[in-house]
């Protein structure tokens, strides 16, 4: 599809009090970190620019994940250079999965986009900037409503409610134009938060073309580090949910994760912090329900 058939994102202001930096707890349960594009032979600096998204959309807690900021200096690197973006992510931050989707779309070479594992939410904003999109035959995209945590009083929420209704509509266009399915049926497919298989994206214009096998592979360090990764970002969501702010979110699991040093014996484990902020999250929470 021609790039100047696909819309740039007009998105406005993120709104006040909101926090949309954390993933969608079942497109955490089912995403598959391990799964990763495999490197090309040969590759080098005169093809395409290869961009891999394979974390959680926005800044985590241990200062990496995707962000605008991040995509914009290599594609600022890439020149007029083609673009293969690597997709295998639960999704996260739709303000910053919105910007990554303008600076793909501003791109002057062609971009293609492979989703290997999982395009879920945020993430699948990000797929839809492809010229081309290719799509693991058991990969998923995963569409939704504009899901945050926000805080205040009726008369704040009601104002936060209106503005993500606009965001939902600048999506749901996004995803309309991609696919030619009505932006109306695309809205309720959001509201009931639809997976789309590699196929049904195929089919339902989402995508343009399966996937070879051979392009995705499985990092055997990245599977073992996986429960790891994914019971953090399960806890920095329920910290958030609890009203925590991210700066505090993060200092917590900073403190609570950090390796104790060897000639500290009354220092607590690996496994003992781990315990410990599962503690501390279960108590604030308890406070905040209280």
């Amino acid at each position: 599809m021609a790039k100047n058939h696909m819309p740039v994102a007009h998105f406005g202001v993120r709104p006040d009090d909101v926090r949309a930096d954390c993933a969608p707890p079942k497109a955490l349960e089912r995403w598959q970190p391990e799964l990763q594009a495999r490197a090309e032979a040969g590759a080098d600096a005169a093809g395409p620019l290869v961009i891999d998204i394979m974390d959680v959309i926005g800044e985590t807690w241990d200062g990496y994940g995707v962000t605008g900021r991040r995509i914009g200096a290599l594609l600022r690197n890439a020149g007029d250079r083609d673009v293969v973006v690597n997709i295998n992510s639960p999704g996260g931050d739709v303000f910053e999965g919105l910007a990554v989707y303008n600076m793909l779309r501003g791109h002057k070479g062609d971009v293609t986009v492979r989703v290997v594992g999982l395009a879920a939410s945020a993430a699948s904003v990000i797929a839809m900037a492809g010229d081309r999109i290719e799509i693991a035959r058991a990969g998923f995209l995963m569409i939704h409503n504009t899901w945050v945590f926000a805080v205040g009083d009726r008369h704040d929420l009601g104002t936060v409610a209106g503005q993500l209704g606009a965001f939902d509509d600048v999506m749901a266009e996004l995803y309309a134009v991609r696919s030619g399915i009505d932006a109306a049926e695309i809205s309720q497919m959001m509201d009931r938060a639809t997976w789309i298989s590699g196929r049904a994206a195929i089919d339902q214009g989402f995508a343009d073309d399966l996937l070879s096998a051979d392009v995705i592979a499985v990092n055997i360090e990245a599977r073992a580090e996986a429960p790891r990764v994914k019971n953090l970002a399960r806890i920095d969501a329920a910290m958030a949910r609890g009203g925590l702010p991210r700066s505090e979110r993060r200092n917590l699991i900073k403190e609570m994760t950090s390796t104790p040093r060897a000639a500290d014996d009354d220092m607590p484990s690996a496994v003992g912090s781990m315990a410990a902020l599962m503690g501390s999250v279960t108590s604030f929470l308890g406070e905040k329900e209280t």
